[in-house]
């Protein structure tokens, strides 16, 4: 007489080999997969090797101030090996404008060289058994130098004892500190306004006003400082002055070409005339600016 199984029994019993064909499939795989990650293990590749490096290395920017006074950043250099070096080390720090010229081609870039640059401890000792220090550079002068034009203070390790390899200049073994330069004919200012008007006659005020920043070398500012619509400044290389802007798109700013429209870098002034037309005829303003 054939054997009878039980439905149920069988159903269990099929679901418990189930379940361990997949069980055995996942240590698998998960073995698999663990094997298959040994090789990217950092350390591995470092064995019995030794680089410099700047931590976190590479373009980096710091935006200055148009003032005279030194500012200093800093960075970390570092050794990148699997063990703790057993000697001092010694990193040799330099300005490398080599590095600049590769990253511009590179990456299409036009930076130009910052002039202005000392490296505060260009040899630093990194005591056995560690791996780190900082490095600390010193820049000045930003208000001799164009807000225009594009500075960058390229500084890499370019030599190093106890056979220590420096990185790559333009990745790891450099910090290209791109230096942008703020507006400087931003801020605030004491003005002085004279403004003729067609029905009310000569008006004459003074006020404070502020110089907002457009471009780097274009401010902008009310007209007259009275809550109207905005007057663009622009300070060209011999610093005269081109005046924009319009009080509505049918009231253009006319610059007053006849008066001088000048900055003084000395003093941080400006002197401006300007009108645009109206109700009764042209509003005409003369304005002098001075830095506070």
């Amino acid at each position: 007489m054939p054997k009878i199984i039980n439905y149920f029994n069988y159903k269990n019993m099929r679901n418990k080999i189930l379940m361990i064909v997949s069980f055995l499939t996942v240590v698998f795989v998960l073995n698999s997969c663990l094997k298959d990650n040994v090789g990217m293990d950092w350390t591995s590749s470092l064995k019995g090797k030794m680089y410099a490096e700047v931590w976190n290395g590479g373009f980096q920017a710091l935006g200055l101030d148009p003032v005279a006074t030194p500012d200093t950043f800093k960075f970390l250099v570092n050794i990148a090996t699997d063990q703790p070096p057993t000697q001092d080390i010694t990193l040799t720090i330099a300005v490398n404008d080599s590095a600049r010229v590769k990253y511009n081609r590179i990456n299409k870039k036009s930076y130009l060289l910052y002039p202005y640059i000392t490296i505060l401890n260009p040899s630093i000792v990194i005591k056995a058994g560690t791996r780190n220090a900082y490095c600390y550079v010193k820049i000045w002068n930003a208000n001799l130098l164009s807000a225009c034009d594009n500075f960058m203070a390229p500084i890499s390790i370019v030599a190093a004892t106890g056979g220590v390899i420096p990185a790559d200049p333009v990745n790891n073994g450099s910090r290209l500190m791109a230096l942008p330069i703020s507006n400087p004919y931003a801020g605030g200012y004491q003005c002085h306004v004279e403004l003729d008007h067609p029905t009310s006659g000569h008006i004459v005020y003074d006020i404070v006003k502020q110089l907002k920043t457009v471009s780097c070398n274009t401010v902008s500012t009310e007209i007259g400082g009275l809550g109207l619509p905005e007057l663009d400044i622009t300070i060209n290389a011999d610093n005269t002055v081109t005046l924009g802007g319009a009080y509505s798109s049918t009231q253009p700013i006319v610059q007053i070409t006849t008066d001088p429209n000048v900055y003084n870098p000395l003093t941080k002034t400006f002197t401006i005339s300007y009108e645009y037309t109206g109700s009764g005829g042209f509003r005409v303003y003369h304005d002098t600016y001075v830095k506070l």
